[in-house]
């Protein structure tokens, strides 16, 4: 079984999502969680594989944060032809088969946006840069002079390097709510991702964003897999104001409150 999914907002969307997937899927190999099969790239449109739809159990769960560690460390071992091998990932690196030319892109298919696609050393940098400050310039109408300069700060603070860890980058799906991780017969199954080399806290912050089924199973299976930096609880607030922004923009004034109340844990987080 299988299913046509159509490019709405952004002629190269079907290239990119493709490429994501392929690089999620390759780190199958090294016992990350499955993603779904690209049966055939399009212009403007992918022919993807159907999943049906099961009840996730706890069981199901813990092994879906376990995948999901192994994924997050595989960058450099998915592909031994992969020039990743040979130096550091930056941050923000996009897919081995990204289109050329074409900036990341995120959000729903009728409402893609284009982002930063420069890369960076730092995570801090990365995401103040090629995250943050396109979304936020394109909100600056709907927010008070107050307001902005509480996500001026929030930024500053992002790119100054207070909430790094130390951490290499890690392959992040990049768009790790909920609605896409779907459960089947033989566990989780990842679609619809905005793959890029980020900050493995991201894709867990996403995850708590919206909630799921057996969060907490998935979380602690994470842990015990690959442990994540201390006070890495205290930084989810951090790695979500991108999403609240987004949805912000995209979605509308539901999610204000949300996303001033990140940006002031962001300035007054010690880093």
């Amino acid at each position: 079984m299988s299913y046509i999914k159509e490019s709405q907002s952004h002629p190269q969307a079907a290239a990119v999502e493709s490429a994501g997937l392929r690089w999620l899927k390759a780190a199958e190999s090294v016992g990350g969680p499955a993603v779904v099969d690209v049966l055939e790239s399009r212009a403007d449109s992918l022919h993807l594989e159907r999943v049906t739809p099961q009840k996730p159990s706890a069981s199901d769960a813990a092994e879906f944060g376990a995948a999901l560690a192994r994924m997050h460390q595989s960058v450099g071992h998915e592909d031994p032809r992969s020039h990743y091998r040979d130096s550091p990932t930056l941050f923000g690196t996009l897919p081995p088969d990204h289109p050329v030319g074409v900036p990341h892109l995120f959000g729903p298919a009728d409402q893609l946006l284009e982002l930063g696609a420069e890369q960076h050393e730092s995570w801090g940098a990365f995401y103040a840069a090629e995250r943050l400050d396109p979304v936020l310039r394109q909100l600056a109408g709907r927010l008070t002079s107050a307001e902005t300069q509480l996500l001026q700060g929030a930024q500053e603070r992002i790119s100054a390097g207070d909430f790094d860890t130390g951490e290499p980058a890690s392959l992040i799906h990049g768009d790790l709510w909920s609605g896409n991780v779907l459960w089947s017969s033989h566990g989780a199954v990842l679609i619809d991702p905005a793959a890029h080399a980020g900050h493995r806290e991201t894709d867990l912050a996403m995850l708590q964003l919206f909630g799921m089924p057996h969060l907490d199973e998935v979380l602690s299976a994470y842990q015990q897999a690959a442990p994540l930096a201390e006070g890495w609880q205290d930084r989810v607030p951090v790695h979500q104001l991108f999403y609240l922004a987004v949805h912000l923009l995209l979605f509308g004034p539901t999610y204000h409150e949300a996303m001033i109340a990140a940006a002031e844990h962001a300035t007054r987080l010690r880093g």
